[in-house]
């Protein structure tokens, strides 16, 4: 598997997190309150457009209800009706209690912080509904960790720079963007969200290469 990686282009990787923040500045990504509110928001996130993801946290926040015992104390249909907007609610819904469930068995917070990433990681790719994005999205962001999230945009912008194939294993791209960027989880933070930016702004399904910051170092663009 490894060999679908040229592990030779890693150091592309820091020409392209300078090169986005050149052009869109920093992110300041997880927008949330909370590490609580990034959690469920990674779940929310599932599947879900952003803006949705918002009116949902939102309907939490004026029915007071974002916090974990707040949560806990639900029904799922409860639930569900306060993250329609996100989608899929119902599933989303049972997923958030799933989460719910294994913070409260597992200790708070400031006990989950002291977990090592590994076991951690392993920890909540066990909670059903989290999957390795997911689980990856609430380790970098609500814990801080030096770990990257790999998403669509990711594998969409990373195989037309010809750093990786897009349907790479997932666990080989998130390796090789962790070797490129070392333990700095501040870098792994601001390069996930500005993947995620530069995708909106240009690199579609159907690219807007005229106007993309990346094209001079880009196999794919039509330009």
């Amino acid at each position: 598997m490894a060999s679908q990686i040229k592990l030779s282009d890693a150091q592309s990787v820091q020409w392209l997190l300078t090169r986005l923040l050149e052009c869109y500045g920093p992110q300041y990504w997880w927008p949330a309150d909370s590490a609580f509110e990034i959690m469920l928001g990674a779940i929310l996130t599932q599947n879900a457009a952003w803006i949705n993801v918002i009116k949902a946290i939102n309907q939490l926040k004026i029915a007071n209800c974002l916090t974990l015992d707040c949560i806990i104390a639900l029904s799922k249909s409860e639930l569900a009706a306060l993250i329609q907007p996100a989608g899929y609610y119902n599933v989303k819904a049972q997923r958030i209690h799933n989460l719910c469930q294994f913070l409260l068995e597992s200790g708070d917070f400031s006990t989950l912080q002291q977990w090592e990433t590994s076991k951690l990681r392993s920890a909540l790719l066990q909670v059903n509904g989290i999957g390795l994005e997911t689980a990856d999205d609430i380790l970098l962001y609500a814990f801080d960790r030096p770990v990257f999230v790999v998403d669509t945009y990711t594998r969409r912008i990373g195989s037309r720079l010809g750093l990786f194939k897009q349907q790479a294993p997932y666990e080989i791209i998130r390796a090789f963007f962790e070797a490129a960027l070392g333990e700095c989880s501040a870098n792994m933070n601001e390069l996930h969200a500005l993947l995620v930016q530069h995708a909106k702004q240009s690199c579609h399904k159907v690219p807007q290469c005229s106007k993309c910051c990346l094209k001079s170092a880009c196999i794919y663009s039509t330009i």
